[in-house]
């Protein structure tokens, strides 16, 4: 359980998607300007990444890894070639799933999503999980509190990001900083000091 825990924590500070491995920045930056889209963002990444991570786990265990489909007789069969297509289209049709129940019982945080919604399919955060998982050779439950621990580590990061934008919005900032000058700068901050988290775990 402690290792788990250990894996959760880590997953969320030590290895933050935008701000220590800069992975999904664009939505990051983009939907940062008011917590309450920042809070939906954090909350989608998470749903998508705690259920993905561990279904493609066992989708690439199951029927891709090399020798999965030993018990069929074919014990060279090695389908991992195709791990990147089932990855995407696990992450695809999940987002899709979201994207209704949103439209459909949340209008409001789905139309604070715009377009951004769709494009967490090609988010490289979320694919990167499932990667990440695969190259770390993580079991079931590895992959589950990575996936979430990633997830909620990217909706912390961003709800941060998003609370400093909006105090700076009635800030007397000069011109050049303005807009996504100053987001630049804080994103920057901001990784330095989950950069310490990351130096923290390697020390251990």
């Amino acid at each position: 359980m402690s290792d788990l825990v250990s894996l959760f924590v880590d997953s969320a500070l030590a290895e933050n998607m935008p701000l220590t491995l800069f992975l999904g920045l664009c939505t990051f930056l983009a939907l940062s300007k008011r917590p309450e889209s920042a809070l939906g963002l954090g909350i989608a990444v998470t749903g998508v990444m705690g259920v993905t991570v561990p279904l493609n786990q066992a989708i690439y265990t199951l029927l891709l890894a090399p020798g999965a489909w030993a018990w069929a007789g074919m014990p060279d069969l090695d389908l991992s070639y195709l791990a990147l297509v089932a990855f995407i289209g696990v992450i695809a049709a999940t987002v899709q799933l979201l994207e209704m129940v949103l439209d459909r019982y949340f209008p409001a945080i789905h139309a604070a999503f715009g377009v951004f919604l769709p494009l967490l399919t090609v988010q490289c955060a979320i694919l990167a999980g499932s990667l990440f998982m695969v190259e770390r050779d993580m079991t079931l439950a590895q992959s589950a509190v990575f996936g979430l621990g990633s997830g909620f580590g990217f909706g912390l990061a961003v709800l941060m990001l998003s609370a400093v934008r909006a105090r700076l919005a009635y800030a007397d900032l000069p011109a050049g900083l303005r807009g996504l000058g100053i987001t630049f700068v804080l994103a920057g901050l901001m990784s330095l000091g989950f950069a310490s988290f990351a130096q923290m775990a390697a020390a251990q």
